[in-house]
């Protein structure tokens, strides 16, 4: 493994995840990189136990939760600038024999490449679209009412690209839960918008990096697993606003001006409602879960 590549990851009491991520990091890697950890603030011991096994692995305390993006910004700002390659992930990935070296040899293949993303799988096996078109103001919208109830509705799939076939390509953003990026690329447009908590921090950063002239490649022939929304799942009432924000954020900053204020008005009402029903659908999936049966009871 080259020693211009490094890794930075966020945690937030992330638990048995990160040890999956590193002891399989350590397992396709030669020699172990440079990974350095932002926690915001995590109370289950996870990433000082990982500081204390692996020699090649820094703890940065961010302070406390303040977000993916801005503790992913805190992380890379640690590292040395001449650094060429960053690879950015979630504790929860799990890495594949190849990935990284596949990624790496996809960024020589495309010089202007800011960001490169694996194919990623759930941990049933199944295919994760990642790499997605950026979402306009009315697929955005589309997808967000009716993702969850129509999942064939025209504006997701749209917005999922779904009528590509899996190859290595350029696509409008890539999931943040893994990214090559090339420092240099990462550097340009600022990292990370801080002002995104969690989620829709990669579209936008994919969306500036295409702006800014840089492409964001898909790479299937490199693989990982993804278990994802482990903080989410466990805090609905936290996680599912935020969601929602962001949305609105993304859009509002690309629809700007006087005579674009009643739709990001009307954006703003919508995302709220939904917020509240997400938020009360998820509490009751959670209480079911919880509820013992009748047969566990008898």
């Amino acid at each position: 493994m080259p020693a211009q590549l490094a890794v930075v990851t966020v945690t937030y009491s992330s638990g048995d995840h990160l040890a999956t991520f590193l002891r399989s990091l350590d397992a396709v890697t030669d020699v172990m990189p440079q990974v350095i950890i932002a926690d915001n603030g995590s109370d289950d011991g996870a990433p000082e136990k990982a500081e204390q096994d692996y020699e090649s692995v820094t703890l940065v305390r961010t302070g406390g939760n303040l977000g993916y993006g801005r503790a992913m910004n805190r992380g890379v700002a640690e590292l040395d600038p001449g650094i060429e390659f960053v690879l950015i992930a979630n504790p929860d990935v799990e890495w594949k024999p190849g990935s990284i070296d596949e990624l790496l040899a996809a960024a020589h293949r495309w010089p202007r490449a800011g960001s490169l993303g694996p194919l990623i799988r759930e941990p049933d096996g199944t295919v994760y679209p990642s790499a997605r078109r950026v979402p306009d103001l009315v697929s955005g919208t589309g997808h967000a009412i009716l993702g969850t109830v129509w999942k064939s509705n025209p504006w997701t799939a749209a917005y999922r690209a779904d009528d590509e076939a899996p190859s290595e390509r350029a696509v409008g953003w890539l999931s943040g839960s893994c990214l090559l990026m090339r420092r240099k690329a990462f550097d340009a447009v600022g990292g990370f918008d801080p002002r995104y908590f969690m989620y829709m921090e990669d579209v936008d950063l994919g969306d500036r990096l295409g702006k800014a002239g840089w492409q964001n490649v898909y790479v299937p022939s490199a693989e990982i697993v993804h278990t994802k929304g482990h903080s989410a799942g466990r805090h609905p009432e936290k996680m599912l606003p935020a969601h929602h924000e962001s949305a609105y954020r993304f859009q509002a900053d690309r629809n700007t001006g006087v005579l674009r204020a009643p739709l990001r008005l009307a954006l703003r009402a919508g995302l709220a409602v939904r917020s509240r029903l997400a938020v009360r659908a998820a509490r009751r999936a959670l209480s079911a879960q919880n509820t013992p049966t009748s047969e566990n009871n008898g």
